[in-house]
Formats: structure tokens, sequence, C-alpha cells
């Protein structure tokens, strides 16, 4: 049983695959053969040596977007049965913390991770806590399976816009979150959802999965498009994927009157951008925060076992755990979208 440890981002080498051992299974644990694991912008984060979801104390087996097949169970383990196809919600909170007691568990004080400060999916097996196992249709292919994590956020982040059917929706970033935030928003009812990204591929890949029409804002005048597309209406929801102060600026100056800002991508820990105050008061703008996944993840599996969503075509590569560095410097490119690990390969 081997694992892909990081050991540091002050370290040449970052990653060093090792054999794992794993003692006894407690009553409520669960061993998992891992399948698939996707590469997140927190795993980014964290290979630079910047601040993950939570503390990352190397060495340490990354990876919190994973699924794989149920082998082995505690003794007092009642919800899944081995042979059971699951995917892992990261996410421990403590309960005990104010933000816990008062509602806002995804803030807690003392959020532990799988993946980012427990060991993870960048394994061939992991073990995690009954309680984080979401059973999953058996003819859902685990990297679409490992992508329930960031559809939790997604899903997290949509409810955040309060869109509601008929309006028009701006999202900023064609990454994997914004190709989900395109198709979640036509399922709250936009009527229209523009994408702007500057890559071509990230693109067409956005207009496949439902977007209306795809601004490059390298090379045309978003704001300008924008009226173009929307006859001069404007937009009423702008969704933030990209993490780029300039973006997050660029974010409020694009929502129309009345409009939402959801700011979703994780920006640099220092990051800072001038707030257009006068927007913000003209427009009676509200800006918007969103953080992880508290309390979605079974939506989002209930979403991928019902088929609805267009999440193969977002998985553009496919690495095994000799080449995770490699895979992290794929999913930083402008080639990518999700970057998948199969650590059985």
């Amino acid at each position: 049983m081997r694992g892909a440890y990081f050991l540091g981002a002050d370290k040449e080498k970052k990653f060093e695959v090792r054999d794992m051992e794993f003692k006894e299974l407690e009553p409520h644990q669960v061993m998992i053969q891992n399948m698939a694991a996707g590469i997140c912008g927190t795993d980014v984060h964290i290979y630079h040596g910047e601040k993950g979801s939570a503390d990352v104390t190397p060495p340490v087996v990354l990876g919190h977007e994973y699924s794989g097949v149920v082998t082995a169970v505690g003794s007092e383990v009642t919800e899944v049965s081995v042979g059971d196809h699951v995917t892992l919600d990261p996410n421990m909170y403590c309960g005990k913390c104010r933000p816990c007691r008062m509602g806002k568990k995804q803030n807690c004080e003392h959020l532990f991770a799988l993946g980012v400060n427990v060991n993870g999916g960048f394994a061939e097996y992991s073990v995690a806590p009954e309680n984080q196992c979401y059973k999953l249709n058996k003819d859902v292919p685990f990297d679409v399976a490992a992508m329930a994590e960031p559809l939790a956020c997604a899903i997290h982040g949509i409810d955040r816009t309060d869109i509601i059917p008929g309006q028009t929706v701006l999202v900023i970033g064609g990454g994997a979150i914004g190709q989900l935030m395109i198709q979640l928003a036509k399922l709250k009812g936009a009527s229209t959802v523009i994408l702007s990204e500057p890559i071509e591929m990230r693109r067409k890949i956005g207009l496949s999965v439902g977007a209306d029409a795809a601004v490059d804002p390298i090379h045309e005048d978003l704001a300008q498009a924008i009226f173009q597309i929307t006859g001069n209406e404007g937009t009423d929801c702008v969704i933030e994927c990209v993490g780029n102060p300039k973006i997050a600026q660029q974010a409020i100056e694009m929502a129309g009157a009345g409009g939402t800002v959801v700011l979703f991508s994780v920006p640099p820990v220092e990051g800072t951008a001038p707030l257009p105050l006068f927007d913000v008061y003209k427009k009676e703008l509200t800006v918007r925060g969103s953080i992880i996944n508290p309390d979605t993840h079974q939506r989002a599996v209930n979403l991928i076992n019902s088929g609805r969503l267009e999440i193969k075509k977002l998985i553009t590569h496919h690495y095994d755990l000799e080449h995770l560095e490699d895979a992290i410097l794929m999913q930083m490119s402008s080639e990518s979208i999700k970057v998948v690990i199969h650590p059985q390969d």
C-alpha cells in the first residue's frame, strides 16, 4: 500500500511515494481503495507553501477530492458495506467553536480535512470516518465521482448567489469550478449565462456545457460584450472563479444594478483589491464570499448519480501516483481544466 507524501513546499523534492502502514480500523472507520483523486486549487496553494482550508503539517498525503471502493469496515459501521462505491466529504468540524454552534461550521476554528491535514486521496488506500463516506451508483466512473467534492463547494457557492429564473449570470473563469457554475446557474433558471475566459479551449468547453456566450477578456472589451449580449441590460449576478484580486475588482464592476457578486475562488492570503465603493453604493450590490461545502455533499452526489451534469468532459488529464508533481504542474497550466490522479495505475 503506497502513498505520495507531501514533504513540504520548501523541499527540493516535494513528493515521495512511500509504503503506508495502517492500524486496525476503529469501530466507525472505513478503509477505501482509492480509485481517482482530483487536483484542486487548494493542492496548488499547498504546493507553493500557502495556506489550505486547514493547516498542513508535512509529511502528509494530500488529495481531498477522491472516490473509491470500500474494502473493510469497522465493527460499528452501518451505513456503508464492503464493495460500495463512495466519494468522500473531506471536511470535519469540531462542533464546539462559536461558528459551528452558530450554524456556520464552514468557518470552524478547528477544521480538519482529509487530504489536507489527514492522509487523503493521493494514495492506493485510505482510512476515513464512516460519516465522511457517501455512496454512489456503481455505473458512475470513478474520475467523475471524484468531482463530488468540488461540485459540493460549487453548490454552496451557487446557493450564495440567490439566482432566480430569468436572470443573467456572468461566470469569470473557465476552470473546473467555473464550468460547474455555468451548469448550476442554468439549473437554477438563469436565462443567459456568459463565460469570461481568455483560453479558447475552456471557452469552447463552456459553450458545450451550457454557456450562452463566451468572451475573451484579453482581446475583447468585457463590459461592451456583456451589453451587446444582454441588450444593454447587464448582469444580475457575477460569480468570480479565478482568485485574482484584480478579477475580484472586475467582478464588482461588471455587476448590474441590484446585482450579487460571489467571490468563490481562493485569493492569496495577503491579496487586496481596491473596492469600487461608488459602484457598490449606486448599484446596491451584494458582495459575498463562499468557502468549502457545508451540508452540500449529498446534493452533489445526487446530481452526479442523476447524470444531469456534464462532468466527464471537464477532466482533461490523467496521471499515476509517481507523476503527482507533473500532474500539479499540469493543473497550473493553461492546457488543463481538471487533472485526476489514478492511484491504482
